[in-house]
Parts: structure tokens; sequence; C-alpha cells
């Protein structure tokens, strides 16, 4: 099939490379061109506009925010005015819910398909075809492009027939990991002050009653203090839990919890951790415990 995709981060630059090596001919298109340039040896052919990533049967988009996406799509020689009728676009960002109806809206207006498809993983698993990919929207368009979603990853999830409702399922998912982040790093900055060790704690919790790969994977990198590189940059994660609430709201759905965690991620942004990983919120509870930089390795 021929495919394109807009915006190449490290989960864009993954998703790429694994839909390549399904096979695919995908058209790759970035702001900054050394991002595209660099996934010509994978067989990518490199587009030097919007417009030209727009000519294949689906165009996949993955970028930071609401505003990016908006950007893409309604800005001049945009996405929905260089889309051909009948094309798909399938947005695969974490975006609002409110933005996704008003894409599924417009793009049906213009006679073009419109697939909400965010996706769960950090950047190696999308690299790795590892992605859970969560879809909403038409059963036509899902069947359309289940090769493609199959290509990034073994977990496809179709929610249902309106695309927004991936975006309810995405923004819950990331408000629970949000939620795994910082019980985790209390209950780790309290085990640390109170002489246990944080590592074997981790061992014990994961190999019984957490036995799950959000509290493996966070709960090593909150042990052993790695934040850096970011697999999810904390500024993304505070919008997360913005757009949360923000769904909630609108909802009439008190989240309260939502609120807390809102906060510590200000809290991590106040102590200047924006380039970090979003497990920084370890290092947050550590300083709030009073432990040392020595104890604080762990977090």
């Amino acid at each position: 099939m021929q495919v394109g995709l807009i915006g190449l981060g490290k989960m864009g630059a993954g998703i790429a490379k694994s839909l390549l090596r399904s096979g695919q001919r995908v058209t790759v298109y970035n702001r900054t061109q050394s991002r595209a340039e660099a996934l010509r040896a994978d067989g990518a052919i490199v587009a030097g506009s919007v417009a030209e990533a727009c000519r294949g049967e689906v165009v996949f988009t993955m970028v930071a925010d609401d505003t990016a996406l908006e950007s893409l799509v309604f800005g001049e020689n945009g996405i929905l005015t260089s889309l051909a009728s009948g094309a798909v676009h399938v947005s695969l960002s974490t975006i609002s819910v409110a933005l996704s109806d008003k894409l599924a809206t417009e793009h049906a207006r213009a006679g073009q398909g419109y697939l909400a498809a965010p996706v769960f993983g950090r950047p190696e698993a999308a690299e790795a075809a590892r992605l859970a990919v969560v879809v909403g929207g038409a059963e036509a368009l899902v069947q359309k492009c289940k090769p493609l979603f199959e290509a990034m990853g073994p977990k496809l999830f179709v929610v249902g027939e309106r695309p927004s409702m991936a975006n309810v399922v995405k923004l819950s998912g990331n408000f629970l990991i949000a939620t795994v982040l910082e019980s985790l790093s209390e209950a780790l900055a309290f085990a640390r002050k109170s002489g246990v060790d944080a590592g074997a704690l981790m061992e014990f919790l994961t190999a019984t009653l957490f036995n799950a790969p959000v509290y493996k994977i966070y709960g090593e990198l909150i042990v052993e203090g790695r934040h850096e590189p970011a697999g999810f940059a904390l500024p993304l994660g505070l919008k997360d839990v913005r757009l949360v609430l923000q769904a909630a709201e609108a909802a009439n759905v008190p989240m309260p919890v939502a609120s807390v965690v809102r906060d510590r991620f200000i809290t991590a942004m106040a102590r200047g951790h924006q380039e970090k990983d979003w497990s920084v919120l370890g290092r947050v509870a550590a300083e709030d415990a009073g432990l040392s930089e020595t104890s604080r390795a762990a977090g």
C-alpha cells in the first residue's frame, strides 16, 4: 500500500521503519528534513512538503499535540486540502477528544476518511513493531488499514465507530501510567528512607503482586535513576493529564487523582526536568523525602 507518514520524532521514525519492513511503500515528511533523510536508507521516499506526503491511500500523522496537528491538517496546503477524496487520514497522536471529533467532521465534509489510532509503547517498541494500537472509526476504514496496524504491533483494539473513542482509551491508559509513576515514586522513596533496598523491593513486587510491564519498566527506571534520554518526555505527560481532565470535565466526570498527578508533573517542571523522561517523578518524590544525592541515585 502507498502510505505517507508525517512526524518523525522517536515514535514516528520507529513506526516508519516497521511499516517499511512490512513491505509498504512509505513516503515520509518532517519539518526538520534531516529526520526524513535518515530514513531514506531504510527505503523511505522523502517528501518535500505535507502535500507530497498525502498522495497515497493513507496518511499517518504522529505529532506532539493538538496545535501541531491542527497546523498540519488545516494549514495552507495541509492535509485537508491535499488528501484525495476517499483517502484516509490516520492520527496516531495522543490528542484531545474534542480535536478528534473536529477532525472526523471536517474529513467527512471533504469526502475523506478519518481514523484515530493512538498507540501504546515506548520508542523501542515502535521500532521493533511491538506497539499496541487502539483504533476508532468506520469499520470499512479499519479493515482497509488493518494490515498497516498489524505491521506496527501484535495487539489491535477496535473500540468503536466514533474515532474519538480511541482517544478516550489512550488518555485513560496514559492517566493510569501516570498514577503508577506517582505511586511507585512515593513507595520507593518511603522504602529507601526506611532502609529497604529499592531494587530488591521492585524485584519482589514485580515477581508477585505487580507482575506487569508498566511496573517493571518504570520501576527499573526510577530505581536506577535513568531519566535520560527521555522515552516519553515529562511535558508530554503533563499535556496528557491535562487532556484527561479537560475531557473528563466535559463529560461531568470527576477525576481527583488526575488533579493530584497534574500538580506533581508541574512540580517536576518547576524543578527543571523538562527534558527528562516522565519517570523523573521518582526523583521528585525522593527530593521531597529529603534523600541525599547518593540515595537518590535510585530516583
